[in-house]
């Protein structure tokens, strides 16, 4: 970037703030428990799946799942959104959201990544955000890979390349 191009970026950004927040992440979900029900600790033996798990990948999904799927025809049940977390904690987020959405039989969720900040030195056109490139990494894993069919970035409306659309497996008895 020239210095002009830095003179214009902080007049730009002379009124902002950072938000600064102890609060817990918020987990939205359709359906909260009721004073003295138990959450289920047992996760199910899940058969060893070695389907590929990509971004838009339909190797063990139905073309009509796929279709309703991309076009988000699968209300998100729960959204977990990463704003504002480290590594460490994002990982262990999106591993216990993933385990908990399935065991209770959630079929679409959504995880908010935000699309990355650029730093000083990264050139403009490198692909920014940690947790952008790290929880499709995390969704791959061979712990959550059995639970999900398939991941895509949503439309814009539901956060475009800043989040994943995910599609669950259904827990068969």
């Amino acid at each position: 970037m020239s210095e002009d191009d830095d003179l214009i970026w902080l007049e730009v950004t002379a009124d902002v703030q950072k938000i600064k927040s102890d609060k817990q992440p918020y987990i939205r979900t359709s359906k909260s428990r009721f004073r003295g029900e138990k959450e289920e600790t047992h996760i199910p033996v899940l058969r060893n799946f070695k389907h590929d798990v990509e971004l838009n990948s339909s190797s063990d999904i139905d073309k009509q799942t796929l279709k309703r799927f991309k076009r988000e025809e699968f209300g998100v049940e729960a959204s977990l959104d990463l704003h504002g977390f480290t590594l460490n904690k994002a990982f262990s987020a999106v591993q216990n959201f993933v385990r908990t959405a399935y065991l209770q039989n959630k079929r679409a969720i959504l995880i908010v990544t935000g699309k990355g900040l650029p730093h000083k030195e990264q050139d403009i056109f490198e692909v920014k955000g940690a947790l952008k490139q790290s929880v499709p990494q995390w969704l791959r894993s061979d712990e959550l890979r059995p639970m999900i069919l398939t991941f895509i970035h949503p439309s814009p409306k539901l956060g475009g390349s800043g989040a994943l659309y995910i599609l669950l497996r259904r827990q068969r008895t």
